[in-house]
């Protein structure tokens, strides 16, 4: 075990022992942010690198600048509600086609849909955990009036509410909950005409499961499917950069932990402002891989992530272990389909991309270099392009319509 990984090791036992401690926790939320950020890095020099670079003072300036001038996630739509069927309310956002801003119907479009002008195709965004309906913002900015599509927010992540039953009644959150929750999402939000899913990480299982408690909808109104650095199951092996005896350690011991801070949330958040530097090298770790990402880009990505609350993050965290819908993708088998993964991915590693595609061999399969987990943050021209030859291969969209800022339509796709 390496130095670092070592003294991460550590840092969770003293959280763990501090939380057993009636009347212990202020001391044990004074560390416990940084305890879990320097287990989840295992990264640690390089954070302290950076806060000996960089003072302390001038990063808080950094930020406060970075989050008054940063545009992303300002993009709004039409508001709805869907109610989840545990009660939970789910909110989501519509962005309605410009007609000014798409051609006429091409022959694809009169193949697939008949001559008559068809129900429009809706694009449905399902973002990761700890993010929200914002992180499809470059995509979201590109597809904006050249096709129908709807974002929405996970329960208990963004603007949804808190999940019902694990409030109320303890009940553990699963990815087949997930799963309904979308298809709640899209009876209320595109309750006819063809859909084409999207799913980056935790969205793309809940995609999974959706497919598997529903696969009639699939069959009859899914059009195209998107996987965007997920997995179908083993997430239980992800090393995270690790090496693996201290991986192995710390999932002995972190579930435990965040159980404990999670009932304790107001305490922990205070911990977790207290060690905000920390966590911004952490998010930075484990979102992105290329040395140059826009630093109002990776506020951004920071700022999702710290505003979910830390009972959410130990609420979702054991249902990834669990996760395993490698047998629902049979389901997509028959459409197109988009694979992509950063190979620098930490979380999702790209291998769990390559294992969908082995299943789905008709399916596209895109490795992104210099990319990790926020792929689409990261390198949204890529992501944007290939959602947008997706869309065209679907007929979601006409051949030779463009989209806006980050990506465009294939120049070599043409209608088949």
């Amino acid at each position: 075990m390496s130095e670092s990984s070592a003294e991460a090791v550590a840092a969770v036992a003293a959280v763990a022992s501090a939380t057993g401690a009636a009347g212990n926790w202020r001391r044990a939320t004074g560390i416990a942010g940084a305890a879990i950020g320097v287990v989840a890095a295992g990264a640690a020099a390089g954070v302290a690198i950076e806060r000996l670079t960089v003072g302390r003072g001038m990063r808080k300036k950094a930020r406060l600048a970075l989050d008054s001038a940063g545009p992303y996630g300002a993009l709004r739509g039409t508001p709805g509600k869907a109610t989840a069927d545990d009660g939970t309310e789910l909110y989501y956002e519509v962005d309605d086609i410009d007609p000014d801003a798409v051609p006429a119907l091409g022959p694809r479009r009169r193949r697939l849909f008949g001559r008559k002008a068809p129900a429009p195709v809706t694009v449905v965004f399902s973002h990761g955990y700890c993010l929200n309906q914002d992180s499809w913002h470059f995509q979201r900015a590109a597809l904006r009036g050249v096709v129908r599509t709807v974002h929405w927010d996970q329960r208990s992540h963004g603007r949804s509410g808190r999940g019902v039953q694990q409030v109320q009644d303890g009940v553990p959150v699963s990815i087949d909950q997930l799963g309904r929750d979308l298809k709640a999402v899209i009876d209320a939000a595109a309750p006819d005409g063809p859909i084409v899913l999207v799913g980056h990480s935790m969205g793309g299982m809940t995609v999974m499961a959706l497919a598997d408690q529903y696969p009639e909808l699939i069959r009859e109104r899914v059009v195209a499917t998107a996987f965007v650095g997920t997995s179908s199951g083993r997430l239980g092996e992800v090393n995270f950069g690790l090496p693996v005896a201290g991986v192995n350690a710390v999932r002995r011991v972190l579930p435990g932990v965040l159980k404990a801070l999670g009932q304790q949330a107001a305490l922990v958040e205070k911990g977790r402002r207290a060690t905000a530097d920390l966590f911004a090298g952490i998010i930075k770790r484990y979102s992105f891989a290329s040395r140059d990402v826009d630093p109002a880009v990776a506020r951004f990505a920071e700022r999702m992530i710290e505003g979910t609350p830390i009972d959410v993050v130990a609420e979702f965290y054991p249902a990834f272990t669990e996760h395993d819908k490698t047998e629902a993708l049979v389901h997509f088998a028959d459409q197109p389909v988009l694979v992509l993964a950063g190979i620098g991915d930490l979380v999702t590693p790209s291998e769990h991309s390559e294992a969908i595609a082995d299943l789905l061999p008709d399916a596209e399969l895109v490795l992104v270099p210099d990319a990790g987990h926020l792929v689409m943050l990261e390198h949204p021209e890529v992501v944007t392009d290939r959602l947008a030859d997706l869309l065209t291969r679907a007929g979601a969209v006409p051949a030779g319509a463009t989209v806006g800022g980050y990506g465009s339509t294939s120049s070599t796709a043409q209608p088949g």
